[in-house]
């Protein structure tokens, strides 16, 4: 039996399925905070039907969320996904993948927002020749193609290591804190050089800057991320 809510679940209302991590073991009974926790496969439908809620959030970016609360949900033993108690490790795996995953995302985003500005700064003319003959303009511009292609390189480290088999936490989220990042610099260039236009929902860039504005905050804020590289590669006492 399961109560309790979590908040901000993408796409529960176009998917059948979702994996679910719950604690099967009290606190007071495991060494670690870590421990004690399991995964399960839940049927969305059948769940609904049987005790969960789901709280559609209405949100600045296309992205569908939401609020899941959970009254006494009744999950079959046979759901369980791998050993009981070790659900945490396995969450960690997907985890770093989807940094990367989000990494990248982030970097064709921030290639979409180099490319758009390139081209409308080559074409916009001001008192005769081009804004990016500017280097007002262009050193923006570079700065942030300089930076995207910066965290391209860490997340191609990162996917390499996780092929690998090995160690990626560190690389995985440094990749999506600097994509992020970069992405993020990239839409500001792209926005101010548009100019009036770039508020204007027929070139999209208003669109593709609440959007990836999202990756400053979610999955994992950048404070997090920050945190993670404070105390586990620079071995600096835990700070939350």
């Amino acid at each position: 039996m399961l109560s309790g809510q979590k908040v901000w679940i993408s796409r529960v209302q176009h998917s059948d399925l979702m994996i679910l991590l719950a604690r099967t073991t009290p606190l007071d009974q495991v060494r670690k905070k870590s421990e004690g926790m399991s995964i399960f496969i839940v049927d969305i439908k059948e769940a609904m039907a049987k005790g969960m809620t789901v709280r559609p959030i209405r949100n600045m970016v296309n992205h569908e969320t939401n609020e899941l609360f959970f009254d006494n949900l009744e999950i079959p033993a046979e759901n369980l996904i791998g050993e009981e108690g070790q659900g945490f490790k396995y969450i960690l795996t997907g985890l770093n993948a989807e940094r990367v995953l989000i990494a990248a995302e982030c970097i064709g985003d921030g290639y979409w927002f180099i490319d758009k500005v390139c081209d409308y700064t080559r074409d916009r003319q001001v008192f005769g020749r081009p804004i990016a003959q500017n280097q007002g303009v262009q050193f923006p511009i570079a700065e942030s193609f300089i930076e995207v292609e910066a965290a391209n390189l860490m997340r191609f480290e990162a996917c390499r290591l996780y092929d690998a088999g090995e160690p990626c936490g560190a690389q995985a989220n440094m990749a999506k804190y600097l994509a992020a990042k970069a992405s993020w610099e990239a839409a500001n260039a792209c926005l101010q050089f548009h100019g009036g236009f770039g508020f204007a929902s027929e070139y999209d860039v208003e669109r593709k800057f609440r959007e990836t504005r999202l990756y400053q905050v979610a999955p994992v804020s950048t404070n997090l991320i920050l945190a993670y590289v404070a105390e586990h590669v620079l071995d600096l006492p835990k700070s939350y």
